[in-house]
């Protein structure tokens, strides 16, 4: 029997698996659609939900049975198609819509799926809420009367709305004229748009993995993958290279020299400029407990607080909300500029990082390397592992480890809340200690 104190089907960000298995299959999110859809209700007013997705083939399938879920308990629905998740978010503002759910298993590729949720605010939806859903799903759920039943629609042309809202954080006294990008689409959600929307500013661009065939999403290029990116920034000689996830709504820099830009140097450069230019609210800057040490010194060197939240972007928003911070992001790529968006945009920080080049008019590779990271390893293991991370041997593990590191180096291991892996991190002065560290760690989950 399953228990309903937690969470089952929902991980870090939304629900998360493999297409047509549990819970990714199309009876599960059948029952997702009616039970997000009964336990938002609203007794003055039918509900409108706005649906896009990613390029997956099986966004067609999941599609469908949320429309079905949805209408069923009297929700209207109105379907965008293949749109960035950040676009979703800001037009269920924009269409007044109760919900805004987006079909995107995010940077994982085409076999996985997934359903992120975002309510009228364009926040993602709170743990709490997910809980009550879970429990409709278990449950069941009050179907509509005939004639209350809900009515479904496509929407065409809407992601203009975003491309403009994007085009209006632009601003600058200089242009992207002579600017030459490399943009990695992914095969994803945002192949059109992030070409369109770089070249409308003037920059000269190369887009590249921009022609998605249901399957090729994530496979072997995107943030997960940018060394085609990188490739094709030195062989064009460009001036700086993006690569998206299957939604954008997560970026990978490279600089001008085919030099990665790690996502917590990316994180101390964008916070250098905001608290030079006045635009750092209260001195305060989220990112999560898997930001690098050498990040934490560096903002404490220039005067600004870090704050750490759990792993997910939408733990780092809610904790910028809470201590009324206005940027936030994850080593990993998702970055929230609050003022402009409500939750992680990859092409919105591409062109935030673009105006960064103007003001500053250097080069990325002096700007986007502004400190020295801790040596850190993160290694990822099969989470079928007969030891589960609570267990004695595991834990006492871990724990030795971080008494040996001390201060001057730390050990996390946590559950992957978007793919069945466990994730072992360690950073330290002393690159052999944290290696033998995770190595002994990794061992202790095999050990009986």
């Amino acid at each position: 029997m399953i228990k309903i104190n937690k969470k089952h089907f929902f991980g870090t960000d939304g629900i998360r698996g493999e297409a047509n298995k549990f819970p990714m299959t199309p009876e599960i999110i059948l029952k997702l659609g009616m039970s997000i859809g009964s336990y938002f209700a609203n007794d003055h007013r039918r509900n409108t939900v706005l649906i896009g997705k990613d390029t997956r083939l099986s966004g067609y399938m999941l599609e469908s049975a949320l429309v079905s879920g949805f209408t069923s308990v009297g929700s209207d629905v109105i379907l965008v198609g293949p749109m960035p998740t950040p676009a979703v978010a800001m037009l269920t503002q924009c269409l007044q819509a109760n919900l805004g759910l987006v079909i995107s298993a995010s940077h994982n590729l085409y076999k996985d799926n997934g359903i992120k949720i975002f309510g009228p605010d364009g926040y993602k939806i709170s743990d709490k809420d997910e809980v009550e859903i879970e429990k409709r799903i278990i449950k069941g759920v009050k179907l509509s009367y005939p004639n209350k039943v809900g009515r479904a629609r496509r929407l065409e042309g809407e992601i203009g709305k975003y491309a403009e809202n994007l085009k209006l954080n632009f601003k600058s006294k200089g242009t992207l004229s002579g600017i030459k990008i490399v943009i990695d689409c992914a095969n994803g959600a945002a192949y059109k748009i992030a070409p369109a929307v770089l070249r409308e500013l003037g920059a000269i661009v190369i887009s590249i993995n921009d022609n998605p065939d249901g399957i090729n999403i994530n496979d072997q290029c995107g943030s997960t993958y940018p060394k085609q990116m990188v490739q094709k920034v030195l062989e064009q000689r460009a001036d700086i290279g993006f690569s998206l996830d299957g939604d954008a709504d997560r970026l990978v820099v490279s600089d001008e020299k085919g030099n990665l830009v790690d996502g917590d140097n990316l994180i101390g450069a964008i916070v250098n400029y905001l608290k030079s230019t006045n635009k750092l609210k209260k001195n305060h800057v989220v990112t999560t407990s898997m930001s690098n040490m050498g990040l934490e010194l560096y903002l404490k060197k220039i005067g600004v607080n870090l704050l750490r939240s759990k792993v997910g972007d939408k733990y780092v928003l809610e904790e910028m909300i809470k201590n009324d911070a206005n940027f936030g992001a994850e080593k990993s790529g998702h970055i929230i500029f609050l003022d402009n968006s409500t939750t992680g945009d990859g092409l919105l920080a591409a062109i935030k990082l673009l105006l960064i080049m103007l003001h500053e008019n250097k080069k990325p590779s002096e700007i986007f390397h502004p400190f020295k990271l801790f040596p850190q390893i993160l290694k990822n293991i099969d989470s079928s592992t007969l030891n589960s991370i609570d267990s004695e041997i595991v834990q006492k593990t871990i724990k030795d480890h971080n008494k040996r590191l001390g201060s001057s180096g730390r050990i996390i291991v946590r559950q992957s809340g978007t793919e069945p892996l466990i994730r072992i991190m360690a950073e330290g002065n002393d690159p052999k200690s944290i290696k033998y560290a995770i190595d002994s760690i990794e061992k202790s989950f095999s050990k009986s």
